[in-house]
């Protein structure tokens, strides 16, 4: 999380100054300076960002612990969290055990990816772009086929990130498990049967889109990519496809 200067934003004499805290972390949350996952600093950084003592901040962190925003962290520190937990587990159950569900989620996750791919292509700053880039260079290196599932999700974590909506980045983390599941499956035989420059291709245009800002050719290139994988699903369940929706031709 960038250090961030808010002695300008000094919390009035009615408000407790733990009151304020807990609303400042709670703004960077809504505004993606905090997502899901993340690790905060400890408290003695925070208290110098926000130029409040260490009990102020410690009062803060407690009372965003008790609201379901933060968690420990084993070991010690604090973390965002979301509303993951129960919810992961049982898409995750209901996933695995039919193959209509799985491919519902891939459906649901080309309205939302390709929402976030258009987003991003109008939103991603130039380091953004230059890191979604680099996650591509390494899913193409070679050797790294046990590797490439994990940089495969970086990927689309990365896109997430760009997008700049902390709602989306919420919304991702609460799949995120299962997610993960389908990525690596993605990335194993039968399902590539040497595929995997292919997949390479579509993660590619993905990028150049959002780097060329043409929101329609990055929400595009996502729905052609995970159409793709739709169509492999069908493929190896040996179940047809479904019937393409109007406008899709």
């Amino acid at each position: 999380m960038p250090a961030t200067d808010d002695s300008a934003h000094v919390p009035s004499s009615s408000q407790r100054i733990s009151e304020w805290v807990a609303q400042q972390l709670l703004d960077r949350i809504a505004r993606g300076e905090l997502v899901p996952g993340e690790r905060l600093p400890g408290e003695r950084q925070l208290a110098e960002q926000l130029h409040v003592s260490r009990v102020s901040v410690r009062a803060a962190l407690q009372k965003l612990k008790t609201q379901g925003f933060l968690t420990a962290v084993q070991g010690g520190g604090t973390r965002v969290v979301s509303s993951t937990g129960v919810m992961d587990g049982a898409l995750t159950t209901m996933v695995r055990s039919k193959h209509d569900n799985l491919c519902d989620l891939v459906e649901i996750r080309m309205a939302l990816e390709g929402w976030a791919a258009r987003r991003a292509a109008l939103h991603a700053t130039d380091e953004q772009i230059a890191t979604i880039g680099r996650i591509l260079n390494a899913m193409t290196q070679t050797g790294r086929d046990g590797g490439r599932g994990a940089d495969d999700m970086d990927f689309h974590l990365a896109v997430a990130q760009a997008s700049g909506s902390p709602v989306y980045l919420h919304l991702l983390s609460t799949i995120r498990d299962i997610l993960g599941n389908m990525v690596e499956m993605n990335h194993t035989e039968p399902y590539m049967e040497n595929h995997e420059a292919l997949m390479i291709d579509h993660h590619r245009a993905i990028h150049e889109a959002i780097a060329k800002r043409d929101p329609e050719a990055a929400a595009a290139a996502v729905t052609a990519h995970l159409g793709w994988v739709l169509a492999r699903y069908h493929a190896m369940s040996g179940a047809p496809l479904p019937p393409a929706a109007p406008g899709d031709d």
